[in-house]
């Protein structure tokens, strides 16, 4: 299996771009049957009652604000999936990253109220680089422990929740400047006449982040190597990639991407608040795997992931224009999960039993 992906990595066929298009087709089907539903819903159900505004330009910006944050989580998770591992310290990480943000913000401006911009810059490279040494000891400790990363990243998850109290001493940092809460809630503007037209400022962020993360992992060696591994590590290892420094490299690129989505999740709650993103680790994985990633490793994709989150987020949104409780919701996501697994698991088996 390693070598087949190699072969495929080394010499771009035809085939191949067919595969990914086929793969990234297939995860938009559910992303489209949940948009016609609820527009169904909203044009000959809910309009005579009261217009729920499903697909209006308000409501669509105001979802991608929401989505951005796990979006680009599931960048970074893709790259671990993708290995064959698993982070579960991605929820506490956003808000680590989020406290020392804006805490670092904070701590500028009241020595020099002026620096906004040094400020800004430093809180920033904080966040990110926040996460991206979480993410550096968690693929540290898989490599020298030998441990499975579930029992690692979840100790993380523990000890970075506590981290992020302990600096915050348990409350929310605010009186951040305006110019850190308009990264997330802002963006360029367009006046139809009817409506505003808002496009998020982060959309672009989300957008630079996952072309690179496609780039990435599907054309360099290392993405080439990260597959290699995810579908069979043993082979890979004996093919010559050094397996233990590909995955200290993905899970440092899913820390920063979760350092990334922190300081945006801070940007969008206009404050640094420890107890924030509890659980959403669920909703990275989630996204990864209703976007085509296999929990088995070998398989995902970016831009698969990335319509996952927004699966997820429009079918909430959705459910809660409707008035659907928020504990049937996650029962209904967790559904979803389930099948998406139960899919995988049936193609795989199919896959095997062709290629005998």
């Amino acid at each position: 299996m390693a070598a087949n992906h190699t072969t495929s990595m080394q010499k771009p066929s035809s085939s191949g771009y067919k595969n990914y298009c086929l793969k990234i087709l297939k995860s938009l089907i559910p992303l489209i049957v949940i948009l016609t539903i609820f527009t169904l819903i909203d044009i000959f159900y809910v309009s005579g009652f009261a217009n729920m505004k499903f697909l209006t330009p308000g409501n669509v910006s105001q979802v991608i604000g929401q989505t951005v944050v796990i979006a680009i989580g599931a960048v970074g998770m893709t790259f671990i999936i993708v290995s064959a591992g698993i982070d579960l310290s991605v929820g506490s990480l956003v808000a680590l990253a989020g406290v020392m943000a804006t805490w670092t913000i904070m701590a500028i401006l009241n020595e020099d109220g002026s620096n906004i911009a040094i400020a800004m810059t430093a809180g920033l490279f904080v966040g990110i680089a926040t996460g991206a040494v979480v993410g550096l000891v968690n693929g540290s400790v898989i490599n020298l422990g030998k441990l499975p990363p579930f029992i690692v990243t979840l100790g993380m998850m523990e000890i970075v929740r506590g981290l992020a109290l302990q600096w915050a001493n348990g409350v929310p940092v605010t009186g951040l400047p305006s110019a850190f809460r308009q990264l997330n809630n802002t963006g360029f503007t367009f006046d139809t006449g009817r409506e505003l037209i808002i496009i998020p400022y982060s959309l672009f962020v989300l957008i630079a982040v996952g072309f690179i993360g496609t780039f990435i992992l599907r054309k360099t060696v290392f993405g080439m190597q990260v597959y290699a591994v995810g579908s069979n590590e043993n082979t890979a290892r004996l093919c010559g990639v050094n397996v233990e420094r590909v995955k200290l490299y993905v899970y440092m690129i899913g820390g920063l991407t979760a350092g990334i989505a922190g300081i945006l999740h801070a940007s969008r709650l206009n404050s640094g608040q420890p107890g924030e993103a509890i659980a959403m680790e669920l909703e990275v994985i989630a996204a990864v795997v209703i976007g085509g990633g296999s929990l088995m490793g070998g398989e995902g994709t970016v831009l698969g992931a990335v319509i996952g989150a927004f699966i997820i987020k429009f079918l909430r949104n959705g459910c809660n224009l409707v008035g659907v409780s928020p504990y049937m919701q996650r029962i209904v996501i967790g559904l979803i999960i389930i099948i998406a697994v139960y899919v995988d698991q049936m193609r795989r088996k199919s896959a095997t039993v062709k290629k005998t």
